[in-house]
């Protein structure tokens, strides 16, 4: 069983030929909404990996609620410790550039009204060896509770230290297992501009320090891992992206929903690049996500 404590949002997104200067209105050219939220995103993953997977979180009361918790809601995610608070739910608005570049606010809404009780609450009902996911797009006090309460009881911890907050260093260090991208990993490991070898000494240095397993993704690169003293190389496909929002998310989800069907980290690691790989291949981040049958075609 997979419980993920995290963020929910919903997307608006707008198009336009540039971006607007400080204080400039510029015609869009597209309007779009989609679910999301690095929580939503990377349960509704695990549950399409084939996990029995439980959100905990909360949304507004507002429009927007019902159509952000919608693809959870139809994948079978148990829904039943998200909370509706007086509120907007969580938004993030962004501007996408003829080029390419985007502006993006995210206001976090009812995400950021989750504390230390909620997550008391969402570890109290895990047993020894179930896996408790995180991110940071809620406050940091309710991810550190949550890692506190979940070591007590021998629950796993997965933490994706992104966004990269002033707090992903030290809550990093918390978990059981930490999943990061390049820079990321600079930040937990304290040291910038790394190359591949570079890269692949502070992984073991880190793992000597904490004995956690630790996870970077390279995008196209694929995945580099230690877990148990053995460094792990995974790729994903070879692929001509068309939208990589999400291939984080859907990694993570992934891969925590292979550990927690029993598969060798190596299989876990291979299957969520892959899945993260496929997900490149649609736009939007939700909508993206494969399902497990097209992984295992994939494969």
């Amino acid at each position: 069983m997979i419980t993920v404590f995290g963020s929910i949002n919903m997307d608006l997104i707008a198009t336009t030929t540039r971006l607007p200067l400080p204080g400039e209105t510029v015609a869009g050219d597209t309007f779009s909404t989609a679910a999301g939220g690095k929580g939503a995103n990377q349960a509704l993953a695990a549950r399409r990996a084939g996990s029995q997977v439980r959100m905990v979180g909360a949304v507004g009361h507002d429009g927007f609620a019902e159509p952000a918790l919608a693809l959870l809601e139809a994948a079978g995610t148990d829904l039943s410790c998200v909370a509706r608070n007086p509120i907007s739910t969580g938004t993030a608005l962004i501007l996408v550039g003829g080029d390419g570049e985007n502006m993006i606010a995210v206001v976090a809404g009812a995400n950021g009204t989750l504390t230390e009780t909620e997550a008391a609450d969402a570890v109290a009902a895990m047993q020894a060896g179930d896996i408790l996911m995180l991110q940071l797009e809620i406050p940091a006090a309710a991810v550190e509770h949550a890692l506190t309460e979940a070591r007590a009881r021998g629950v796993k911890t997965v933490i994706n230290i992104a966004p990269l907050t002033s707090e992903a260093a030290r809550l990093g260090r918390m978990a059981d297992i930490v999943i990061a991208n390049e820079t990321e990993f600079e930040r937990l490991a304290g040291q910038e501009a790394m190359g591949p070898d570079q890269r692949r000494q502070a992984l073991r240095r880190l793992y000597d320090e904490t004995g956690q397993t630790l996870i970077v993704t390279l995008g196209a690169e694929g995945v580099i891992a230690i877990h148990e003293g053995i460094e792990h190389q995974a790729k994903g496909l070879k692929i001509v992206p068309i939208d990589t929002v999400g291939a984080g998310d859907t990694f993570c989800g992934y891969f925590a929903a292979g550990l927690d069907q029993g598969l060798d980290f190596a299989t876990a690691l291979r299957r969520a690049a892959v899945a993260g790989s496929l997900a490149c291949l649609q736009p939007g981040a939700q909508p993206a996500i494969p399902t497990a049958d097209a992984v295992a075609s994939a494969l």
